[in-house]
């Protein structure tokens, strides 16, 4: 497929024009397209004509993009939920920008670098949260936590009764330890959990959840961090409120819009596949 067909999709479905992002902090060297210096979304590296495969990733991580140089192909569009690499340091700034090193091979290999932040965790077919509802079998029902205009959370129905039975639920999909943090009543409220992926922990989210009468809530990154306070005061609201919070890392939470992205590329007839990355428990 050519890559500017491919490109112009992606934005024209996501409605990149619409949304707002800010990745200010990155390196903006002279690998990276000048409009990303502008709109924070979409297209990174436009280094291909065409694009032969599309790799999918949560974080594009050295090791992932290694992972594609290693198999010594060409003609590829690397798609990430991220623009930047995640190391998932609790003690400071988790994201790291991609090594010039491999700016520069990804250009001579012809690989292309294409991002969808906040666009995918609009909630939608493929967003983050309602992916990751998909994958835990549960039922959207409404929508909630919005910020910039879109919506990023989902309130769903489930069958468990207890929260301690649908956080074992929830390990067990993720496939690694998660954190419960038991701040209120054993008991599911009403059959219904909210879920927003990713780094979910500020105050406006908690007081929503409590107007909501939800008391089970299920994130990515739950740690409180005493040098950024919006964590440390989400701790405190859903605390007061007795709202039981679940953490399952940032990169497990969203992994799942990107894992669904590979069906999206497939309906274009492009070949596709999911490179899993790294969790973090020090997200928790």
């Amino acid at each position: 497929m050519l890559a500017n067909e491919l490109y112009n999709r992606l934005d024209e479905d996501f409605d990149i024009k619409n949304i707002r992002d800010d990745w200010s902090f990155m390196d903006f060297n002279s690998y990276i397209v000048p409009t990303f210096k502008s709109k924070y979304m979409g297209l990174i590296l436009d280094n291909s004509h065409n694009i032969e495969k599309v790799y999918t990733a949560t974080f594009p991580d050295k090791e992932i993009i290694e992972r594609i140089l290693d198999t010594n192909v060409f003609d590829l569009l690397l798609f990430s939920h991220h623009a930047m690499g995640y190391r998932g340091n609790a003690e400071g700034f988790p994201f790291y920008n991609i090594p010039l090193a491999y700016l520069e091979e990804m250009k001579k290999r012809r690989i292309s670098f294409y991002m969808l932040h906040a666009p995918l965790d609009r909630n939608g077919e493929y967003s983050t949260s309602v992916s990751l509802a998909k994958a835990l079998n549960l039922e959207v029902v409404d929508e909630f936590c919005q910020y910039d205009n879109i919506k990023v959370g989902v309130i769903c129905k489930t069958s468990f009764k207890s929260v301690l039975d649908f956080s074992d639920h929830v390990g067990k999909v993720i496939g690694h330890d998660i954190k419960l943090r038991n701040y209120g009543e054993s008991d599911i409220r009403n059959g219904k959990i909210a879920i927003a992926a990713g780094g979910g922990s500020y105050p406006f989210v908690a007081t929503e959840l409590a107007d909501l009468g939800i008391n089970v809530y299920l994130t990515g990154f739950t740690k409180p961090l005493q040098y950024f306070e919006p964590t440390m005061e989400f701790h405190k609201i859903v605390k007061d409120n007795q709202i039981n919070v679940i953490g399952a890392t940032h990169y497990s939470t969203e992994k799942y819009a990107c894992i669904s992205m590979v069906d999206y590329f497939e309906k274009l007839g492009i070949c596709a596949a999911f490179l899993e990355g790294k969790y973090f428990l020090e997200d928790l």
